[in-house]
């Protein structure tokens, strides 16, 4: 048999990587190969159409441990288990408490309480854990940060009262300052005296965290990866420099933050996300001399983020979540809180809860993701990805932190600009639908109503598409667009579907057709059937003789629009034809113009 397997492969020989690049440019008949294959990221480094052992050899990532540091490969050695979290606003001590339980028998082991800040007492705290066994669930809590430290000694207290193991409590208190300031609350600055305080009270809990890093803001916001990761960083590093030059331990001091991080949709950057923050976080650490290793491993909750979120075909946010939620699992981070699909436009209920659970018990309990450690670990492309994604999120920290650290970059603005600048970019890039959102600017269905769903996040990709879409919805007649197909076969119904999925992404009726033999029968077909826009559909060559003839015959009776950009367009917008529908046009702004002129 071995005799077999060695005559096999002495048949093969192996192409070099100039031999695939030699092929690639033969099948590529002279185009461009950076322009036709090579992806620029929007995170600031380009992605290859392929891979090799050759690229991967030269990384240090692939020489990491699991369980070692730089702790690239996770933080566990023998499995790959993360705690299945969910959020409760827990303003009612008896209802949180009964919901806590109800839940622990559904598949979650990590809950978080949401406590109002007139609700922190040594009483709400004990109706609130009634039943629950802190030493085997993880609990998590956040409040108003100003009562954060009250709330730690009652914690405390409680934890003492009911005898637990400190070892056995797992869990945090969600005090992050600084995320207060990014919003704009500037007063939040005088909270950061309660760092060392709050750290002093939990001190004899190794696996109570109890400062947070919550970048999933920034996500939410609509930050790019880099940014994300390169702003996380160098938030930790603030929190690091502000306790221990408050007298905190190093060790104690990094083993008491951690990290709240969004999942965006890009999965394997995701995951190769992940391993990068692990990685930069631990070599940050190190740099302070904490007495052990431990102590530079990074504990990340991974939250779906709600920036690509939609209101209409909701159900694809489960899709969205699903992949995300696969990228923090293969990542091998803490925990996992799966936003549920329809939080974009109501409060989650019963149901949507019950999915977003059962999409994390489904990746473990069926995928059984929760058994391999790092299973992205030699993967050519996940170990390129780690180590770009590493190098622009280091430049990004290190810039912050060469004018002056985190909270400097936030009190001048810097952040928030940045960030607001991504996000302005991504609305022109969905606007011109060269950054697709299923659903919504990309394959829409345009049968669908919003039924009273109003959009609880105007940061969100979709919000501006939605805000177009109610206001059609609102219309006192859905408008109907007519295409009008004619001429070469293959063109006309290329186009046809391009304008449909165009124009239904305003919430109008798109009627398609098969084909007519003379634009004067579309035209008049069209007109029958109530069209208040007609799209002609057809070839360059033949536009210069079907579009002057149906707009002549059309003759004003209804919006007259050519599905591309013919070279003779000059000429037909000589005879007063104004509206093209293409790949190049802003998306969001042609549909906003036709809706103003029809009436909308």
């Amino acid at each position: 048999m071995s005799n077999l397997k060695e005559k096999l492969f002495s048949e093969f020989q192996s192409p070099t990587t100039q031999e695939w690049l030699d092929k690639i440019e033969v099948d590529l008949k002279g185009a461009d190969f950076q322009k036709r294959l090579v992806w620029r990221t929007p995170e600031g480094f380009s992605v290859q159409p392929f891979y090799r052992k050759e690229d991967v050899e030269k990384l240090d990532t692939p020489n990491a441990l699991p369980g070692e540091f730089p702790f690239v490969r996770g933080n566990k050695k023998d499995d790959n288990t993360w705690y299945i979290r969910q959020e409760i606003d827990a303003a009612d001590a008896k209802q949180a408490n009964a919901k806590a339980l109800d839940i622990l028998n559904k598949g979650i082991d990590s809950l978080s309480f949401s406590i109002p800040r007139e609700q922190v007492s040594k009483e709400f705290i004990a109706q609130l854990l009634d039943g629950i066994y802190c030493d085997i669930v993880e609990v998590n809590f956040s409040t108003c940060k100003r009562r954060s430290v009250e709330l730690a000694q009652i914690l405390a207290d409680y934890f003492e009262e009911k005898g637990y193991d400190k070892e056995k409590i797992v869990g945090s208190i969600d005090w992050d300052p600084i995320e207060k300031m990014l919003k704009g609350k500037t007063h939040a600055e005088g909270v950061l005296q309660f760092a060392a305080p709050i750290i002093d009270i939990l001190k004899d809990y190794p696996n109570f965290r109890c400062v947070t890093v919550n970048s999933l803001f920034l996500n939410n916001s609509g930050a790019y990866i880099t940014q994300e990761l390169g702003y996380a960083l160098a938030w930790g590093n603030e929190y690091m420099q502000l306790l221990t030059e408050a007298g905190v331990e190093p060790t104690l001091a990094a083993k008491k933050i951690k990290f709240n991080m969004g999942i965006s949709e890009n999965y394997f950057m995701e995951i190769a996300k992940f391993r990068a923050a692990r990685m930069l976080w631990a070599q940050i650490v190190k740099q302070y001399e904490p007495k052990c290793d431990c102590a530079c491993q990074m504990c990340v909750n991974a939250v779906t983020t709600e920036y690509n979120m939609t209101i209409f075909d909701a159900h694809v946010n489960l899709l969205r979540s699903q992949t995300e939620t696969m990228s923090a699992a293969l990542g091998g981070v803490h925990s996992i809180v799966v936003t549920p699909f329809d939080a974009a436009y109501e409060t989650p209920d019963e149901f949507s809860e019950r999915i977003a659970r059962n999409q994390q018990l489904l990746l473990k309990e069926e995928c059984h993701f929760n058994t391999v450690v790092d299973p992205g670990a030699g993967s050519y492309y996940i170990e390129e990805l780690t180590t770009n994604i590493a190098q622009e999120a280091w430049k990004l920290f290190l810039s912050i932190e060469d004018e002056g650290g985190f909270l400097s970059a936030v009190k001048a603005g810097k952040v928030q600009q940045d960030i607001s600048a991504t996000k302005d970019k991504r609305h022109t890039l969905a606007a011109q639908r060269r950054e697709f959102i299923l659903g919504t600017n990309q394959f829409p269905n345009f049968n669908e109503k919003s039924e009273g769903k109003q959009p609880l996040n105007t940061t969100r990709l979709a919000a501006d598409f939605e805000a177009l879409r109610l206001a059609t919805e609102k219309a006192e007649k859905q408008p109907v667009a007519f295409m009008l197909t004619i001429g070469n076969l293959v063109w006309r119904q290329a186009r046809a579907q391009f304008s449909t999925n165009f124009l239904a992404c305003a919430g109008y009726k798109v009627i398609d057709n098969l084909g007519f033999p003379t634009v004067e029968e579309g035209v008049d077909a069209a007109l029958k059937a109530g069209a208040d826009i007609v799209v002609i559909c057809s070839s360059d060559d033949e536009y210069a003789e079907y579009a002057p003839a149906a707009f002549k015959y059309l003759d004003g009776r209804a919006m007259f629009v050519v599905a591309g950009a013919p070279a003779c367009m000059d000429d037909l917008k000589a005879l007063g034809i104004e509206n093209f529908i293409h790949v190049k046009v802003n998306q969001l702004e042609t549909l906003k113009e036709y809706n103003a002129k029809l009436g909308i």
